[in-house]
């Protein structure tokens, strides 16, 4: 038995033996694999305008291990030891290669754009699709779909540049002429930018839209016009000796439940660039929003393109409304995208159920990437324009983030007798389809256009403050074949036009000759400042109307200018500090921040509060960035 006890206890002490064998094994496995990886961390910048890029791929040169930056164009990447190199590469750009250091400091890479134009980039599930100079290539990519954006999306987004309007001289341009603007797509997409800690592009910035994204307290249309002008002079916030002219003009309110029954066409976009939260998600919630505002006289139909168009839902009266949001449930989104099918069949659809007299619409929801039929932004517009004139107007709700083609979606919405908004919230989707519904979807005024003339005698100089795109000819005005801007139900528009006065000096004023054969007389005797001409049609008729009034030389203080000036203002002065606009001046962001606080006004939606905030958070966005491009 002794014998026994001594060959079992000698059997525990192999067993101990053993295992502690096993455990120093692991340990040096461990330290002896901790000794071979290091961990590099850092983030990607896009090298011209130092924003962070999203979804760059990084990969260990040798070892293949790569990661995907996330929405600050942050990575961190395990990799051997040994390691030397990072490549870097995103669509678009050149991809770079990165030497490792000892240094244990985040790196900072900059890519730089490649040359050759983005043709076409189209989203496919967890990979990007792309198409350059007439060769496809696969970038077959995993990411986290709740975190980050798709990685051909960054890239993607499409903004027509701007070039900034000038100072132009009344003795030989007196007229000032361009078409009215109710968009306000330029401002929540620039609160999505800010909001998540970037600096939006510079052509993604346009100051008439953030301007008109705003509620003014205009007067209501009195008599037989459906519109109503009225203006205000101040001085310039950001050149006190520069004065600041508003036009504003409102549209007559309509209480909803007056407005004429609606033919409405949901045109949805389920191609797989719209997967995601923030994109046919929100869409559908939004759309039940507005379904929920629907009336048994109106009448809603659905129809779908991604691959191929079809319809889901058929003319359906509005008291439906459970049937309406069923379908607007089962809605998903896969595949490619065939915009120019799905226009089409969305204006057979509202052509067969028009309704003479009412509000025959269609609301295209989308990101705008049309990449299959009709893809050229100019044939989509011809599709466009020959459409409109079935008396079907187009609205333009523009949804998602990295991908969003901003440019087509605004020419379209201009050329279908339209708006355009972007939804980038649920908030956003109650103001434009709710609290806005008849601004949104009924236009009492269509093709209104704006002219201006200055007296010489007073007016040295002048500059239109956005609307650069909007810009027409002299003879356009009157002539009645020329598209413009409509207005809704209850819409109000604001033009800014900063004066330099005569006998003041300015920098910013370029030396010409003096016409020979043109020397007007000048009407130094006059009080007249300037005249204002609005021409307008009823959205059933070909002939415009005309009303014209005049403006006298008064000059308020700043000081005593109206809420609705001094907001405006603070808008204008934002929008140029964003764009580092040539015409800035002395505006300041905490000047800027000062005038909108104090013109904030009752502000019962919040809305201007918010911007607020917004100006805030980008101030400190300009701060942090001038410091880190001091340190490189």
């Amino acid at each position: 038995m002794e014998f026994t006890r001594l060959k079992h206890h000698v059997y525990k002490l192999k067993i101990m033996k053993t295992f502690f064998l096993i455990l120093v094994s692991v340990g040096l496995f461990l330290e002896l694999n901790a000794a071979e990886v290091k961990h590099i961390g850092g983030y990607v910048y896009e090298k011209s305008n130092k924003q962070p890029i999203v979804g760059a791929i990084v990969s260990a040169k040798n070892s293949g291990n790569k990661v995907v930056t996330n929405a600050q164009g942050y990575f961190k990447l395990e990799v051997p030891a040994s390691e030397k190199k990072l490549q870097v590469s995103f669509l678009g750009f050149k991809t770079k290669e990165v030497l490792l250091s000892s240094s244990v400091k985040p790196l900072k890479i900059y890519l730089e754009q490649d040359s050759p134009a983005l043709e076409e980039v189209v989203v496919i599930g967890y990979g990007a699709v792309s198409k350059i100079a007439g060769q496809h290539t696969k970038m077959a990519l995993s990411y986290d779909r709740n975190y980050f954006t798709p990685p051909a999306s960054h890239n993607s987004e499409s903004y027509n540049a701007i070039s900034e309007n000038g100072f132009k001289r009344p003795v030989s341009d007196p007229l000032s002429t361009f078409s009215i603007d109710v968009d306000a797509a330029s401002y929540s997409n620039m609160r999505r930018f800010i909001n998540q800690g970037q600096l939006p592009p510079k052509d993604a910035v346009r100051i008439e839209e953030m301007i008109n994204y705003f509620k003014y307290d205009y007067s209501e249309p009195q008599g037989n016009h459906p519109v109503t002008i009225e203006t205000e002079v101040t001085q310039a916030p950001w050149n006190k000796k520069h004065h600041l002219l508003k036009v504003g003009l409102k549209a007559k309110t309509i209480d909803n439940e007056k407005l004429p029954s609606a033919n409405l066409v949901f045109l949805i976009d389920v191609s797989g660039s719209m997967q995601g939260q923030n994109r046919l998600e929100l869409l559908k919630t939004s759309f039940k929003l507005l379904t929920d505002q629907l009336r048994p006289q109106d009448k809603v139909a659905i129809v779908v393109y991604a691959g191929a168009a079809g319809v889901v839902l058929p003319s359906t009266p509005g008291n439906q409304k459970n049937k309406i949001k069923e379908a607007l449930g089962r809605l998903e989104a896969g595949g490619s995208t065939a915009g120019g099918a799905g226009i089409k069949l969305a204006y057979e659809l509202a052509s067969k159920s028009f309704v003479k007299g009412g509000n025959n619409r269609i609301i295209l929801a989308t990101d705008g990437d049309f990449n299959v039929g009709a893809s050229s932004d100019s044939e989509m517009q011809r599709l466009i324009e020959e459409k409109r004139k079935s008396g079907v107007f187009l609205t333009v709700l523009g949804f998602g983030m990295g991908n969003l083609k901003d440019s087509k979606m605004e020419a379209l919405a201009d050329k279908g007798n339209g708006n355009y908004a972007y939804i980038d919230n649920l908030t956003e989707a109650k103001k434009v389809l709710v609290n806005e519904f008849g601004a949104t979807l009924f236009t009492v005024a269509k093709d209104v256009k704006l002219q201006l003339e200055f007296n010489p005698a007073k007016v040295q100089a002048y500059r239109l403050i956005g609307y650069e795109n909007r810009l027409l000819n002299n003879e356009d005005f009157k002539d009645d074949k020329k598209d413009a801007g409509e207005m809704g139900a209850g819409h109000t528009v604001t033009a800014l036009y900063e004066i330099i006065p005569v006998g003041v000096e300015s920098s910013l004023l370029k030396d010409s000759d003096d016409l020979k054969y043109q020397k007007p007389a000048l009407l130094k005797n006059s009080s007249e400042l300037l005249t204002v001409k609005l021409r307008y049609k009823k959205p059933a008729e070909d002939i415009s109307k005309e009303i014209s009034i005049t403006v006298e030389d008064k000059i308020r203080l700043i000081e005593n200018a109206s809420a609705d000036l001094k907001f405006a203002a603070s808008l204008a002065t934002f929008g140029m500090l964003l764009r580092n606009s040539e015409f800035k001046q002395e505006a300041t962001f905490t000047d800027m921040i000062k005038l909108a606080r104090s013109s904030k006004g009752k502000d019962e939606d919040g809305f201007r509060a918010e911007f607020i905030t917004l100006a805030e958070n980008a101030k400190l966005l300009f701060e942090s960035r001038n410091t880190k491009e001091e340190e490189d």
